[in-house]
């Protein structure tokens, strides 16, 4: 059933520090507990500091959302996730590939609902490639509201330096979201741009979701959640609850799940060689990473303040439809080149990057980082982080609500659609997938991204774009780069820094080729 009754109004910034401040006891994920059992005891921030009055109300609150979507969808529990920690734990990650393909058989993405096979790229484009998107925005990931507000752009602020040795010229700019159907919620954009000030003309951008709104300076090393964030404040959300009922316990990632790749240049300084110029998109000035916030942020101020419907929007989709609003500001931008706009995000952004370029036509190419459960990896796989983990309290806020289905009472084999249907969609247009080593990135099961990638090359060579060109999983460090798709496992940790040469060489290959989706009219 629909609540109808008014929820708490978070300030957008309150939710930001707050998420970033809960302890958990891992940099990428939150930590569960199983919905069912006692609420957990308040837990201590990193260094002894209790949780403040304001986050135990935030993950109260999320707590509650979580139960009212369960509520709306008739579900009384769902089961427990994958525990990365406790190798004792029945719960424990599956990290035994003989075990890893429990449902071998994936939807396949050239076979219309009514099994008619698709032989044709314009069936692909007007017929098949409508259905998936449909599936996706039921089932996965929600839709986008028709009654999505206007954003205004600014340029606020515009600054001169260098980064390295190449002067720069900044310009901090702020996206407006015209509130007058609700004034209460605010949303303001943040965004930074910067491009070689000796730019002869427009450059492309290299666009990562991450920052703390306009800070810190560039030059920081990305890890989770955006250029030098510190690893005690990489996170999204209030602790939170999931799983079957008295299977108590905490789960997520291994400890200590967030490591650095190589020293050396950072990825603007790369860019910045190239005579490109970066961006930085900060998704939680557009929505809060933590279910408290889905109240407010775009979601609440398309609602009005009311909770989401089953199929409403989650977080992920609201980072998508951000960055859709950049490409906006940019084709307004004299400095910027904006039919060559590339997006990257690692981890939970990584999620973001892959639904941003599968939905927003107008995207170059995409660098997609260690995106695991509910991005590049398959659902379908028993590997790291699964579905019950995505579809618990810490994360539900990414994906539509119904996704928590998948968790209970239905399985990862009755999902429409697998990830590489996301991948395919963003055909004809070059995709880099990566991911690190098993000890350190295991979580976010590299080879089951692969596989994603490699089941969505049949769409991109149906439509005339180069697919993968294999099947195989290639062994540690070799670059897959001569196609439209690419891929690339790195030796280090959950970090993206190492695959950023890759990506940009791969990208600067694909200058040349102006490849547009060609999608039906609406």
């Amino acid at each position: 059933m629909k609540s109808t009754s008014r929820s708490i109004r978070w300030p957008l910034g309150l939710l930001f520090l707050g998420s970033i401040a809960v302890p958990l006891a891992s940099l990428a994920f939150q930590q569960q507990t199983a919905p069912g059992t006692p609420p957990a005891q308040p837990q201590a921030a990193r260094g002894g500091r209790a949780m403040s009055p304001a986050q135990l109300a935030m993950q109260k609150a999320t707590e509650e959302d979580h139960q009212a979507m369960m509520d709306q969808l008739h579900i009384t529990s769902i089961r427990r996730g994958r525990d990365g920690n406790n190798k004792d734990s029945p719960y424990y990650a599956n990290y035994d590939e003989a075990k890893a393909n429990p449902y071998p058989v994936l939807p396949d993405p050239l076979k219309l609902n009514n099994g008619k096979k698709v032989t044709k790229a314009s069936e692909w484009w007007s017929k098949r490639r409508p259905e998936i998107v449909e599936d996706f925005d039921r089932e996965v990931y929600g839709r986008v509201p028709a009654n999505v507000p206007a954003v205004k752009w600014e340029v606020i602020k515009i600054t001169e330096d260098k980064v390295g040795d190449v002067p720069v010229i900044t310009k901090q700019v702020q996206g407006t979201v015209d509130n007058s159907s609700d004034p209460q919620i605010e949303v303001k954009i943040a965004l930074t741009v910067a491009v070689p000030a000796n730019a002869k003309g427009p450059v492309p951008v290299v666009m990562q979701y991450g920052g703390f709104g306009f800070g810190p300076p560039p030059g920081g090393r990305m890890g989770l959640g955006g250029p030098g964030l510190p690893g005690a404040a990489r996170a999204g959300a209030p602790p939170a609850s999931q799983g079957a009922a008295g299977a108590a316990g905490r789960v997520g990632p291994p400890a200590g799940f967030g490591g650095r790749g190589p020293t050396g240049p950072s990825w603007q300084q790369q860019v910045l060689a190239k005579g490109w110029g970066y961006a930085t998109l900060t998704p939680n000035s557009i929505q809060a990473d933590n279910g408290a916030g889905l109240t407010s942020g775009i979601i609440g101020l398309c609602n009005k303040g009311q909770r989401r419907k089953p199929d409403d929007w989650g977080a992920l989709r609201a980072w998508a439809w951000g960055a859709s609003r950049a490409i906006d500001y940019f084709e307004t931008d004299k400095a910027v080149d904006a039919k060559h706009i590339a997006i990257e995000g690692h981890s939970r952004y990584g999620k973001a990057a892959l639904v941003a370029m599968a939905y927003e036509p107008r995207m170059w190419t995409a660098y997609v980082s260690s995106s695991g459960e509910g991005g590049a990896k398959l659902n379908r796989r028993d590997w790291g982080e699964i579905v019950e983990n995505v579809a618990g309290s810490g994360e539900y806020h990414w994906m539509a609500g119904n996704f928590i289905k998948y968790a209970g009472p239905l399985n990862w084999n009755d999902l429409p659609v697998d990830s590489h249907e996301l991948i395919a969609m963003c055909a004809p247009r070059p995709v880099f997938v990566s991911g690190g080593a098993t000890n350190g990135d295991g979580w976010v099961d590299a080879k089951g991204m692969f596989m994603a990638t490699a089941a969505a090359s049949p769409v991109y060579e149906l439509v005339g774009a180069k697919g993968l060109g294999t099947t195989v999983f290639p062994p540690i460090e070799t670059a897959l780069v001569d196609g439209d798709l690419a891929f690339r496992q790195h030796s280090s940790g959950h970090t993206d820094g190492p695959n950023w040469p890759f990506f940009l060489a791969f990208a600067e290959r694909h200058m040349a080729i102006a490849k547009v989706p060609k999608l039906p009219k609406k």
